[in-house]
């Protein structure tokens, strides 16, 4: 896919400061994640119990404080998406649903529910959907990206079957957010690093991709397909520069990081600057309606 002019402006000017060779750039807040997976567990203290009473959601945290404002595009998902707390000159990780914000024109608003090492499982079991259906307004619209956790299988908090209770979810979430008068819009999990033979990216996430596609397609429900662009854009790359979008830090580069890390799922933020950068572009094409709120 081509990126908008806007959008393609926006990646030069920024000239992909602050990513892992410079501590000092900007980008908004980060936390580490856990390298391979899509995220160890938000950093702060952890959410209440679903049957809690919790503050209404603030747009870049949790909890969140309500604001009857212009529509909302509001975000659920994993790490790759989610907001990180530490400032970027402490940690290099960034979230592609952080930098998305910065693509929005007013008086469009983004809220971002996006935590570290949520599946659709635990995302409902934690009260975190119950948290986003309390703030959405009718015009709302609400994407949801996720897949890296519900793959697994070896943790039964997060993990869901891609064909039964993974679509069973997100089945559910499409319901619940046109019942409030929102627009549901569903995303592919994001590409990690990974490549294979005469430099192709291979699929790590199994069936999770196309049981999303699957189920945009049975409910009519607009597509992202950032697995599908995410890896043309890894491919068009190549091995060697794509690790300048990821976590790949040199040792003694990051007092955060002194040993260095790989890490071929979570980016840097000139990696989630260029896939929000595709996400913004993608939106426009599948939600007319959202075709205005993108520069």
């Amino acid at each position: 896919m081509l990126l908008g002019a806007a959008a393609a402006a926006w990646l030069g000017a920024c000239g992909h400061a602050g990513d892992a060779g410079s501590p000092g750039g900007a980008g908004g807040a980060g936390s580490a994640g856990s390298a391979g997976g899509a995220g160890a567990s938000a950093a702060g203290a952890a959410p209440p119990a679903a049957s809690a009473s919790v503050a209404a959601p603030t747009e870049r945290g949790w909890p969140f404080p309500r604001a009857a404002l212009h529509p909302a595009l509001h975000l659920a998902g994993d790490s790759t998406m989610a907001d990180k707390p530490d400032p970027p000159a402490l940690h290099p990780e960034r979230g592609w649903g952080q930098l998305l914000r910065e693509l929005l024109r007013e008086p469009a608003r983004l809220v971002n529910h996006a935590a570290n090492g949520r599946s659709t499982r635990r995302f409902v079991d934690e009260g975190r959907w119950a948290h986003l259906l309390s703030q959405l307004q009718a015009g709302d619209f609400v994407l949801v990206q996720f897949g890296h956790n519900d793959q697994k299988a070896d943790d039964p908090r997060r993990f869901a079957d891609a064909d039964t209770d993974f679509k069973a979810y997100l089945r559910r979430f499409v319901a619940e957010v046109r019942a409030r008068g929102a627009t549901a819009l569903l995303a592919t999990p994001v590409a990690r690093r990974k490549f294979g033979a005469a430099g192709r990216v291979e699929n790590t996430l199994g069936r999770y991709p196309q049981a999303l596609r699957e189920v945009a397609t049975e409910l009519g429900v607009p597509l992202v397909d950032l697995n599908a662009l995410t890896t043309r854009h890894l491919e068009a790359l190549g091995p060697e520069a794509s690790k300048e979008e990821f976590m790949w830090i040199e040792p003694g580069r990051w007092a955060a990081l002194p040993q260095g890390r790989r890490d071929d799922t979570h980016y840097v933020l000139r990696g989630a600057r260029a896939t929000a950068a595709l996400a913004a572009q993608a939106l426009r094409e599948a939600a007319p309606a959202l075709r205005d709120w993108f520069r």
